[in-house]
């Protein structure tokens, strides 16, 4: 798993996002995921929408991903 192959998997999971990740160990990420359809969910509602765009990559492929995320 890599940084662009997480920036797909979000991307399919959430069309009309706007995503970048960094991370090049393989293990460890950080996204910045930008979304109008976070808007009016509070921070961990909108986590939850990445993970689930991840589905079970999460945990398994992906050790540890920092994410930000808003609304656009």
């Amino acid at each position: 798993m890599n940084k662009d192959d997480i920036k797909k998997l979000i991307e399919a999971g959430l069309p009309n996002a706007t995503v970048t990740v960094h991370g090049d160990d393989g293990q460890h990420f950080e996204a910045e995921v930008i979304c109008p359809d976070f808007a009016g969910k509070l921070p961990l509602a909108q986590h939850r929408m990445v993970y689930a765009a991840l589905g079970d990559k999460m945990g398994r492929d992906i050790h540890a991903l920092a994410l930000k995320t808003r609304a656009a």
